[in-house]
């Protein structure tokens, strides 16, 4: 089965690096080569920062668009990664095991 890991955590906590940062560290390419190792990588894209993004809604057929992220709240996804395994308790031990994992979050949600 396939999962998507949404990996963040709060805008402004600890460390206060970038996603690309993050991932670029020795234990961020060390996590994408064990799961590849263990046969599970699909793919992975990291996101630029909230400030960046763009939220759009059609109301009445009138596209409404603003800056920023859909939500307003402190934790903020930078990346994203789709893993396949067996089953949910895999995905969240790979998840586990993902740096952010320790200061942030990573949500685990299966794909249809």
């Amino acid at each position: 089965m396939r999962y998507l890991l949404l990996i963040g955590g709060e805008e402004s906590g600890a460390p206060p690096l970038s996603s690309k940062e993050i991932c670029a560290a020795d234990d961020g390419l060390a996590w994408v080569e064990d799961v590849k190792r263990g046969g599970s990588w699909v793919s992975g894209l990291l996101l630029r920062p909230p400030a960046e993004a763009t939220t759009v809604r059609v109301r009445d057929d009138e596209v409404l668009r603003t800056d920023g992220p859909f939500a307003e709240t402190k934790e903020q996804i930078g990346g994203l990664a789709v893993i396949e395994c067996a089953d949910l308790d895999a995905a969240v031990e790979i998840a586990a095991a993902h740096p952010v994992a320790r200061f942030g979050l990573v949500e685990v949600r299966p794909l249809w």
